[in-house]
């Protein structure tokens, strides 16, 4: 059988690398075009006192605490999306990106503008979060390591 097949087989090692491709692409792409910014700005935010306008945005969401959670959000958008892109603490960090991408959505759709890529990220987030990582992942390197099966994975009672 060739690489590609137009029947419903199911090759463990595909889904894997399409787990895989899906991690890297959203991951590194909300770190690159997201997360690293606010991470910068959160930096100076936290430890310079300077300001940082999200603060404003997220005030206006009505969270309590503004700083605090613009500070996770930024920590969700940028350690959050490369843990997915590398595999390790997959399904929490996930989890983190997710609800971060929610709150994206709603305030996108509030202000008239379009949440396209915030929605497309909430996808690729519940996807991870739902599939795990994968084999190739540091969550799997990690569990063959302990003898235990990575995160997703059933083992078989006998």
């Amino acid at each position: 059988m060739g690489l590609i097949s137009f029947s419903s087989y199911r090759s463990d090692r595909l889904l894997d690398a399409g787990l895989l491709a899906l991690r890297l692409g959203a991951g590194f792409s909300l770190f690159w075009l997201h997360g690293w910014s606010k991470l910068a700005a959160a930096s100076g935010y936290v430890f310079q006192g300077q300001e940082w306008g999200f603060v404003a945005g997220v005030a206006g969401l009505g969270f309590p605490l503004p700083g605090v959670f613009a500070v996770a959000a930024a920590l969700a958008e940028s350690i959050g999306s490369l843990l997915v892109a590398v595999g390790l603490l997959t399904r929490v960090s996930a989890g983190f990106v997710g609800f971060t991408m929610l709150v994206a959505i709603y305030r996108h759709l509030s202000a008239g503008q379009s949440a396209e890529l915030a929605s497309l990220y909430l996808l690729a987030a519940i996807a991870i979060g739902l599939a795990a990582a994968g084999r190739y992942s540091l969550d799997a390197v990690l569990a063959r390591g302990t003898g235990r099966a990575p995160a997703g994975e059933l083992e078989a009672t006998v």
